[in-house]
């Protein structure tokens, strides 16, 4: 009889308890960092869940391809999510896809054209000089107040030793008597609603209602009411106020200050506007003292229109000396100005960090961008439909399932019990690794990933299959269960391995080279091709080892599945054995 070699193999075959054991403390862990984290269910994608789906597509102007790069996708996509945010919703998904697509996911309870209207325009930048603000309260009546602490001013942009020293604007004088300013906010709406030669006059504005009931600059009085009941606390109202308003209007804004409280804003005609902006960068400014600044280089025209208004800014009171920088309505800074800034760059200097420097500077270089968006495609899912889904999905799941299940116990008897016990291990290793991702990386379950894990359980099984194929073989051979299982795993394994390999490099294809929901079926399908082998080897194989000293299974029980006799055994291997010519000896 043969006998398997010492050594390696016989280590492995004396230790399969650690195999086990792993495996069992990953579970373990994996689980508990399920229940730690509060996610114990995966996270269901809008396919299943209802919402909207949005794949855009970016299209660069002629001549300027380069456009379209990392960085100005990255900040693509973090302007959108504002956007998307901007409507009340939670837990929307924005993300890139590939070099040039960007994949908008919504949860159901959005309009999906307003969505599609949010996310799908090029980002619009204005810089509006700033007639009247204070923190909005939750009543809309806060009292007048100078501009929020703690924000930014602007400064001329070059040598340090020629760069005024940048203040905060802690400094900034009281505001007048609310009497006083009120009557000074009239007359600013009324000279911007008078035809003048400045930058801001390219047409004259009308007095029609915007969508949000802003009116322009020719109804002061009606916009004043408006400002005094805005709320900008109110996520439903900041997420619509200014829209509709043009370029050449006055409007209302909200914007959030340094402190973290919201401030709304009565904000006059766009004098500059996101085209006229060259660069922007955050830089640390160590000379000075002033720490993380926002440098701007202005286009030549850019420069002119950027003289003349922080010229005519200089000369008035706070906060009527301040500009606000609006990207898509909101106002995402508001830095005064004490003289014209006239040498085509400015720096915006205050409580700044690296991060919101950076974001500030994203902000200002991307209204200059020649990137636009087309929407490829747009699906929108009802909860209903996507309930009925995955009820569909999880049917045909088990009924594949059961069928496997039926088939190993039928034709492998005993032997399916190794089979079930590790389709078992796999089943919670892949629902607590997607429980766990969709928090981590965002991994949304949809219906393509369910039918990839269907698909899975036929890869799975086909490996077990495999193994319990080659053990059969080396007993028809003759010889007994223990060494048949150790004879038989190099053979399993290199087909195993060889088999999991195809199937993973297609799911990495198919996740490279698509986009949208199929790569949620390549994601699904590549992550429980690499369980597979994980369970084999660190469950199937040494369970089976294990199972191979009991006696039911070495002596070859009818119901083991490995009964010599039902496989057709050859006699032993040691009495088959003819030398294959004489033997001749030799004389000393």
């Amino acid at each position: 009889m043969a006998t398997p070699k010492k050594g390696r193999n016989a280590s492995a075959q004396s230790k399969p308890w650690r195999s086990l054991a792993l495996i069992l403390i990953a579970i373990a862990a994996l689980t508990g960092g399920m229940f730690a984290s509060g996610h114990t269910t995966p996270r269901l994608g809008i396919d299943l869940a209802g919402g909207t789906s949005i794949t855009l597509r970016a299209v660069p102007e002629a001549g300027n391809e380069s456009a379209i790069n990392k960085t100005n996708m990255d900040t693509a996509v973090s302007i959108m999510e504002r956007r998307v945010n901007g409507l009340g919703v939670s837990e929307a998904e924005v993300q890139t896809q590939g070099r040039d697509n960007i994949v908008v996911n919504i949860p159901k309870g959005t309009n999906s054209e307003q969505a599609r209207k949010q996310v799908g325009t090029t980002a619009k930048l204005y810089f509006r000089p700033v007639i009247a603000t204070e923190v909005s309260g939750g009543n809309g009546t806060a009292s007048p107040s100078p501009s929020p602490t703690g924000s930014p001013s602007a400064e001329p942009s070059g040598k340090a030793g020629d760069k005024p020293e940048a203040t905060d604007k802690n400094s900034a004088s009281p505001s007048a008597s609310p009497t006083t300013q009120g009557r000074a906010v009239t007359d600013a709406l009324k000279a911007d609603a008078t035809p003048s030669a400045s930058a801001s006059d390219k047409a004259k504005a009308s007095p029609s209602p915007s969508a949000s009931g802003n009116t322009s600059g020719d109804d002061p009085s009606k916009l004043q009411e408006q400002y005094a009941a805005l709320d900008c606390t109110n996520t439903k109202t900041r997420s619509t106020v200014g829209d509709g308003a043009k370029a050449s209007e006055s409007t209302l804004a909200c914007g959030q200050n340094s402190q973290g409280q919201w401030q709304k804003y009565i904000l006059g005609p766009a004098e500059v506007d996101g085209t006229d902006v060259d660069k922007a960068q955050a830089v640390l400014n160590t000379q000075t003292g002033a720490g993380w600044t926002v440098t701007m280089d202005f286009t030549d025209g850019g420069a002119k229109k950027f003289a003349a208004v922080t010229g005519k800014l200089a000369q008035n009171q706070s906060p009527q000396n301040q500009f606000a920088i609006v990207l898509d309505g909101d106002v995402v800074s508001d830095p005064y100005v004490r003289q014209a800034l006239t040498g085509g760059n400015a720096e915006i200097s205050g409580n700044f960090n690296q991060q919101s420097a950076q974001e500030l500077a994203n902000m200002l270089t991307y209204g200059a961008l020649p990137l636009t968006f087309k929407v490829d495609s747009m699906t929108t899912v009802t909860a209903a439909l996507g309930g009925d889904q995955l009820q569909a999905g999880l049917i045909a799941g088990a009924i594949g399932l059961a069928l496997v299940v039926l088939y190993l116990l039928v034709y492998y008897r005993g032997l399916s019990f190794v089979a079930i016990l590790s389709l078992l291990v796999s089943a919670a290793l892949t629902y607590t690794l997607m429980s766990l991702l969709g928090p981590a990386i965002g991994f949304a379950l949809n219906l393509p990933a369910v039918c990839g894990a269907i698909v899975a359980i036929g890869i799975t099984a086909d490996s077990f299959i495999v193994y319990f194929e080659r053990v059969r073989d080396e007993i028809r051979e003759g010889r007994s269960l223990r060494p048949a299982v150790e004879r038989a795993w190099p053979r399993a394994r290199r087909t195993i391995l060889v088999s999991d390999f195809v199937s993973f490099l297609a799911a990495a294809v198919l996740f490279i080279v698509t986009v949208g929901k199929v790569r949620g079926f390549a994601f699904t399908l590549g992550l429980t091709t690499l369980l597979d082998v994980v369970v084999v080897f660190l469950f199937t194989k040494p369970l089976l080892t294990l199972l191979a000293r009991r006696t039911f299974f070495a002596s070859g029980h009818k119901w083991s599945g490995l009964d010599p006799k039902s496989l057709g055994a050859q006699p032993p291997l040691r009495r088959t054995r003819r030398p294959s010519a004489p033997v001749e000896t030799k004389e000393a």
